[in-house]
């Protein structure tokens, strides 16, 4: 009977550290903090035990080495230019495709039955955390080559960034403006989700819903309506 219970843990175990060798292109020194990082507070509950606390110290990481890189690269350019670069380096929607696309959400634990983390950005977050779990492994300097070679240079163009307007509210506010248009931001719902605020923002244009977005803060929902809307609406097309 132990046996067949070994056998069962043992496969999923080994393709869990065989996927996450996979993405980190090395064997982790400490199985259990990587995977702690890609623990959602969703499934462990304690501090210690999901990827919170590493999320914060990932966001660190990646905010120090993507500076870097830009000072680097951009030797000429001022210090606005090497802020708004970054911010949109490091947007939430952006990292978060970027964890899909390296293969984070097949690994990333978490309650796969709540339906609100449909709408979140968890694998941006899992990202960050496991950032900060290499860090915490290998050391700066290599977790810095590591984001450089993983993260910005397969995923991250630069010249494409450049030209990227991230604030979409500010876009659809010029675009309100410029055609004589009132522009409003309604909250249309909001409720508890798992013990967190989930909001639904309207942006309404001349009395109409024109798009909606959800998040777990006012700001980030409106952002995302921002967005729908200048899709819907084809602004910059």
């Amino acid at each position: 009977m132990v046996r067949n219970f070994v056998r069962q843990i043992l496969p999923a175990k080994n393709k869990f550290e065989s996927n996450l060798r996979n993405i980190l292109g090395y064997s982790p020194g400490d199985l259990l903090l990587y995977k702690t990082a890609l623990s959602h507070r969703s499934v462990k509950e304690g501090s210690d035990q999901n990827n919170e606390r590493l999320e914060f110290l990932g966001d660190a990481v990646l905010s120090a080495a993507v500076a870097h890189y830009l000072f680097k690269k951009y030797p000429y350019k001022g210090e606005g230019f090497l802020t708004e670069m970054r911010s949109k380096m490091v947007n939430r929607a952006t990292l978060n495709d970027i964890a899909v696309r390296m293969g984070l959400k097949k690994i990333t634990i978490y309650n796969k039955g709540d339906n609100s983390l449909k709408i979140s950005q968890i694998f941006g977050n899992t990202l960050e955390a496991l950032l900060g779990a290499i860090y915490l492994d290998l050391g700066y300097r290599k977790t810095q080559k590591w984001i450089t070679k993983n993260v910005i240079v397969p995923h991250l163009f630069m010249e494409e960034l450049e030209l990227l307007e991230i604030n979409h509210k500010n876009k659809l506010y010029g675009w309100a403006n410029k055609n004589g248009k009132v522009l409003d931001f309604e909250t249309l719902d909001e409720r508890l989700e798992n013990g967190r605020r989930l909001f639904t923002i309207g942006a309404v244009i001349d009395g109409e819903v024109i798009a909606e977005g959800k998040a777990f803060n006012k700001k980030d929902a409106s952002q995302i309506a921002s967005q729908l809307a200048v899709e819907k609406l084809g602004i910059g097309v």
